[in-house]
């Protein structure tokens, strides 16, 4: 019964590994986005910031357990990947953005993973360090679950899924499911509890993503009410141009055949055509012309 377990809790292991390697590829789409319009628009950094610093927490907490080493080899993998997408984010968005997400960075990675290792090795030892690393792991894995809550709010806000990619939230959904059983299996509930969480929230971005996906969002229709405005201005104030434009014309048009009529040089005596023509302008009586508009 027991080589049974150890069987079934390595079968989870390595398919969590499986598919937690996808939860890391999933936002890959979204950052083609980026890379095509040069600007991390919506998007925020902070998923991946906290993922990346769950991820050397779950590391360090492998390191003070046993039999867990398909923890480090999964969560050395998100190390990784997350690090190149928060570069490929910090480099692609703009200056308050950037200010931000680095500001950050700073406080969880470096001020918040350095004291938890610096704390835990000098005041704490054997069991209890495990334990404590432990229950911060479990408090920031729901870290992990709640942040992508900005997101759903923008979704409610916006009625515009854009910024909640559909297969990020299959992939962690499955994950916590498979994480949850594999915790379950090994007796470790810092493992299994925050996948409870992991899946509730799934489930609800993914219904979510169902229920606004055919809707028209809200920024939009409130960009074409604006230009219906301006063109409904535009068709007002056309006529009135026109309007002066044909009565400059006629004016123009006076003031020329009035103003100014040529007088030709007559010819002299001898009726010799003179090298050149005088033309002399002819000042006529001023008349007023009134112009109905």
């Amino acid at each position: 019964m027991t080589g049974n377990l150890a069987h079934l809790t390595l079968a989870f292991g390595l398919l969590g590994n499986i598919v937690s390697f996808m939860v890391f590829l999933a936002p890959i789409p979204t950052f083609y986005k980026v890379y095509k319009k040069k600007s991390t628009e919506g998007f925020q950094s902070a998923p991946y910031v906290v993922g990346l610093f769950s991820a050397m927490l779950w590391i360090y907490y492998a390191f003070l357990k046993s039999n867990v080493l398909l923890l480090i080899t999964i969560n050395s993998v998100g190390c990784f990947i997350e690090t190149l997408y928060i570069c490929f984010f910090l480099f692609y968005a703009p200056k308050k953005a950037r200010m931000e997400s680095l500001k950050l960075i700073v406080m969880l990675i470096v001020v918040g993973f350095g004291l938890i290792v610096i704390l835990t090795q000098f005041f704490a030892s054997g069991v209890n360090r495990g334990m404590i690393v432990g229950w911060i792991c479990l408090v920031f894995s729901l870290c992990v679950f709640v942040a992508p809550l900005g997101v759903l709010r923008q979704v409610i806000k916006t009625r515009s899924v854009e910024y909640m990619p559909i297969l990020l939230s299959v992939a962690l959904t499955l994950s916590s499911v498979i994480w949850f059983f594999y915790g379950l299996l090994l007796g470790d509930f810092n493992i299994a509890i925050p996948n409870v969480l992991g899946f509730a929230f799934g489930i609800i971005q993914m219904i979510l993503y169902f229920v606004y996906k055919n809707k028209k969002p809200v920024t939009n229709e409130k960009i074409s009410s604006f230009e219906a405005k301006i063109s409904a201005m535009e068709e007002q104030t056309i006529p009135n141009i026109n309007d002066h434009k044909v009565i400059d014309v006629v004016k123009l048009n006076a003031l020329i055949s009035s103003d100014t009529l040529p007088e030709v040089t007559k010819l002299n005596k001898n009726k010799e055509v003179p090298n050149h023509m005088d033309v002399k302008p002819q000042t006529m009586p001023h008349s007023t012309i009134e112009v109905s508009s």
